[in-house]
């Protein structure tokens, strides 16, 4: 009975020669002040998680694993240690979408106030 498994240094050594040094030319192309920008990096990142997936795959290594997880967090501290919890800066949204949702409000406040003062002035029919 042969029983292979990862082999973890064949693993790591791949992950760094095929798959960092892509993302790292790739991410070498932003201005660092860009590095934050989801939709730049996005499509990066995601071959990066794809590329340690088909050689954990290749090797027969799971995934996600500890070399993985350890790889990531190298990264997030390299690359993303300064950008917000959300991902992108937060901002209001744009006022076409902002004023339907203030004014509306407002608006029905004022005329159900006016229906019930109304209502109220016509006592005629109220048992």
């Amino acid at each position: 009975m042969v029983v292979t498994g990862c082999h973890e240094a064949a693993y790591g050594h791949f992950v760094q020669e095929f798959c960092f040094s892509r993302f790292k030319s790739d991410m070498g192309t932003l201005r660092q002040t860009l590095w934050c920008d989801w939709e730049k990096t996005f499509g990066w990142y995601g071959e990066l998680i794809n590329c340690t997936f088909l050689i954990a795959t290749k090797l027969d290594c799971y995934w996600p694993n500890k070399l993985v997880d350890e790889f990531f967090i190298g990264i997030h501290q390299h690359y993303f240690k300064s950008c917000p919890v959300s991902g992108r800066s937060l901002h209001d949204p744009p006022n076409t979408v902002l004023c339907p949702f203030i004014v509306v409000p407002i608006f029905v406040t004022l005329l159900m106030t006016a229906v019930v003062v109304w209502r109220s002035k016509r006592s005629e029919g109220i048992v």
